[in-house]
């Protein structure tokens, strides 16, 4: 493996083990509490969807008239992971992106999309994202993750967006949560089958398959420029701390539930 790329898990694995070790995993037991955590997780679902586009506007070309640009390795990685994240199947087999299995899993769960499908509006009708956030998005954890990624988009700076497309977002979903969700499936069945899969699936591909090929992309980003690894580095580590702090959002909503319960 690049050493670069060894160095920077590194300087990340202190809080990547928090990350992982995080005892929201430990406070979904129940259907009520996954169904805060996906009210949260839903819109990192789709503000990874932004992450990925950034970097594809910048490593290819989609516009017309079309020249190459760039490495064509790098090309390839990053349309292959587009494919997968915007076109991939769901549970029938059908045509999906990642976000809109998301929503489907939630709408099955019994969990409110009301709220993110508000943003997507506003942000279809023409708003400035940082204002549909600050106007649509309640939740001051929520809040505060979605700034970091796209303050991170706007610095322009590609080794950092993969970065945190790579390190902040792919394979941070540990095998003992989807137990929990299999667990839960026989207390409530009918409802959780679709996030079962997303689950799986997002194991499956994100964590495997797509997290070597961003890997590469990252490796190609960087280069020999030592600058730029330690960019993605500390880029890398904020994003996982952003996530902490969503996660920790995530604890609070599960424990005010349990009070008002």
């Amino acid at each position: 493996m690049n050493q670069s790329v060894v160095a920077l898990k590194e300087v990340l694995n202190p809080v990547r083990d928090r990350l992982i070790d995080h005892p929201v995993y430990q406070q979904v037991q129940s259907a009520a509490a996954l169904r805060i955590f996906m009210e949260h997780h839903v819109y990192a679902v789709w503000d990874f969807m932004s992450l990925l586009k950034a970097l594809q506007q910048a490593l290819t070309v989609v516009s017309i008239p079309w020249v190459p640009r760039g490495n064509a390795n790098t090309r390839y990685l990053i349309n292959e992971i587009v494919v997968g994240e915007e076109s991939d199947v769901d549970e029938e087999g059908r045509r999906t992106s990642h976000f809109e299995l998301y929503l489907r899993a939630m709408q099955q769960a019994g969990a409110d999309i009301v709220p993110v499908n508000r943003l997507l509006q506003a942000v279809e009708e023409g708003l400035p994202v940082e204002k549909a956030i600050a106007l649509y998005v309640s939740e001051p954890a929520v809040r505060d993750f979605m700034e970091f990624t796209f303050s991170t988009i706007a610095s322009g700076k590609l080794h950092a967006i993969a970065a945190v497309f790579t390190f902040g977002r792919e394979d941070l979903i540990p095998d003992m949560f989807l137990q929990i969700v299999q667990d839960l499936s026989k207390e409530a069945p009918g409802q959780l089958t679709i996030f079962k899969y997303y689950l799986e699936r997002h194991i499956e591909v994100d964590g495997g398959h797509h997290s070597h090929l961003a890997i590469s992309m990252l490796e190609e980003l960087c280069g020999e420029d030592a600058q730029k690894w330690e960019e993605a580095a500390a880029y890398a580590k904020a994003a996982l701390e952003s996530r902490i702090r969503l996660w920790d959002g995530v604890l609070a909503g599960v424990g005010d539930a349990m009070v008002v319960g």
